[in-house]
């Protein structure tokens, strides 16, 4: 069988760590130490040695921000990414911030790798980066919308949450993962660094001082500091008894990290599964009903930001009870799951196509390509079946012997590096110009002869992302580009998910 993941973050993830792991984060050595939530592929070229044998742990230094600007923090050092430490400094940071939230991260697990090794890279800083951390900022809110809050945490840790504009997304950050004790004991401790009051009347409250939240909550009522949606919420909060029997109180803005821990605290929580990818998090909790935990784990799978074998725990934890929908998603996983675990090849081969599309209506073919491709290799399958255990074979990490397992087509010479060069398929063939004959964009090439590697990069990205949704000639120019810097492991993946998968969605 394959065995969910039962590291210390996949306990915490599962909802199986204890109550107290709600208030004692990983940091970045923790994450660092057991296996990530992500997927990281480094991008190093088939024909050359990784650079590092393992991820190993960086060694945290603490230096004045006279001496290190913080967009130069990171949690992976360049003997782990195999890019250079000049990766931003020949770059705007403004530019580099625009470039990052452009990225669109749910289109391609390539993608999303490539786009986690840049956001945890640590690298020197950007040219004129100042002491506004553009960057920085811009790496962690891009995590954060990735729902990657363990690796946004981490960072910002490592860089020192010691600005009003870092100090609000780690407190932020805490309160989205569940701990609040944490983010209240620091603000008490740094009260200048928290730029609202709604945060500080909250922190107060929790250390148990009711009467100065409730001064302060006047105070700041009088001087139209506060909403009038964050004032019901609080007063609420401050003395719950007096509302007894109100109305619920309606949402009227947009969501926000404290205001939902104050809408949970009040009892009126609000659905994650209608918020933004990082609220999710809430409904991995065993608090939350499976259904719920099912549809979060779906969520954050699609951007990597959650393991798969986190997700094939929260899959397998229970028995359908009823049909429809994603019951019948989770009964063809656990079907097939049951079959390799028994080795049955007619099982096997009667469920894996049920599986199979499953994973397709929600767009987490990878994510079972890891977990099951290699296995499916193994296995003596015949026919249509073993034809689709090649292919999504060829989408895991073993994509160069499922090419040898299977029919000499095109897949299996992209997947070699060597794809025939003129193919009949208009997307076949723009994959192929990049194998051959295609060269850089000159837009591109400036960039690089210039020493601009990760804005060359973050620009091939938005080209991957519009050849993926049918701009053939972006295509060829992006898996181009990943070749020419020799991410030639990134450009055939890449290229194999847009030769496999429905992109244009």
């Amino acid at each position: 069988m394959i065995r969910p993941l039962r590291s210390p973050v996949a306990a915490l993830l599962l909802g199986t760590a204890p109550l107290h792991a709600q208030d004692a984060p990983l940091s970045a050595i923790d994450w660092l130490d057991n296996t990530p939530t992500v997927t990281l592929d480094m991008g190093l070229p088939l024909t050359e040695d990784p650079v590092s044998k393992g991820v190993s742990t960086p060694t945290i230094n603490v230096s004045p921000l006279s001496e290190t600007s913080q967009d130069a923090v990171g949690l992976l050092p360049s003997n782990v990414t195999g890019l250079p430490a000049s990766l931003w400094s020949a770059s705007d940071a403004d530019t580099l911030a625009e470039l990052v939230d452009a990225q669109r991260p749910e289109v391609l697990p390539a993608m999303q790798a490539l786009l986690y090794t840049l956001l945890l890279a640590e690298a020197d800083a950007p040219r004129e980066t100042g002491v506004t951390n553009e960057l920085l900022l811009a790496r962690v809110d891009k995590l954060v919308e990735m729902g990657a809050l363990e690796q946004a945490e981490a960072l910002l840790e490592r860089a020192g949450p010691t600005t009003p504009s870092l100090f609000k997304r780690w407190f932020d950050v805490t309160l989205l993962m569940g701990q609040e004790t944490r983010a209240c004991e620091a603000l008490m401790a740094a009260p200048h660094l928290a730029t609202d009051y709604a945060s500080r009347i909250f922190c107060t409250a929790r250390a148990g001082d009711w009467r100065a939240a409730a001064l302060t909550l006047d105070t700041a009522k009088a001087l139209g500091l506060i909403s009038e949606e964050m004032d019901a919420l609080l007063l609420r909060f401050l003395d719950p008894e007096l509302f007894e029997g109100e109305p619920l109180l309606v949402a009227a803005n947009g969501p926000d990290p404290l205001k939902f821990r104050l809408y949970e605290a009040i009892g009126e929580g609000q659905t994650a599964a209608r918020l933004p990818r990082p609220y999710a998090h809430a409904d991995l909790r065993d608090t939350a009903g499976w259904k719920a935990q099912l549809e979060a784990a779906e969520r954050l799978a699609r951007t990597s930001a959650l393991h798969e074998n986190a997700l094939l725990g929260i899959y397998t934890e229970g028995s359908p009870s009823a049909s429809g929908m994603i019951w019948d998603r989770v009964a063809a996983l656990q079907a097939f799951d049951r079959a390799m675990t028994a080795q049955d090849i007619r099982d096997v081969s009667d469920t894996l196509p049920q599986a199979w599309a499953a994973m397709q209506q929600v767009h987490l073919e990878v994510p079972f390509a890891r977990l099951y491709g290699p296995h499916l290799l193994q296995l003596p399958l015949q026919g249509v079946t073993a034809r689709l255990a090649r292919d999504i074979a060829l989408l895991s990490s073993d994509y160069e012997r499922a090419a040898r397992s299977g029919p000499r087509d095109f897949l299996a010479g992209l997947a070699l590096g060597a794809p025939p060069r003129t193919p009949t398929d208009p997307v076949h063939r723009a994959i192929a110009d990049a194998f051959h004959d295609a060269g850089v964009p000159q837009e591109i090439s400036t960039m690089l002869a210039r020493g601009q590697l990760g804005e060359s990069l973050l620009t091939a990205m938005d080209l991957m992302d519009d050849g993926a949704a049918g701009n053939l000639a972006a295509l060829t120019e992006a898996l181009a580009t990943f070749r020419a810097v020799g991410l030639e492991d990134t450009a055939r993946r890449a290229a194999l998910q847009v030769a496999l998968l429905d992109t244009r969605g």
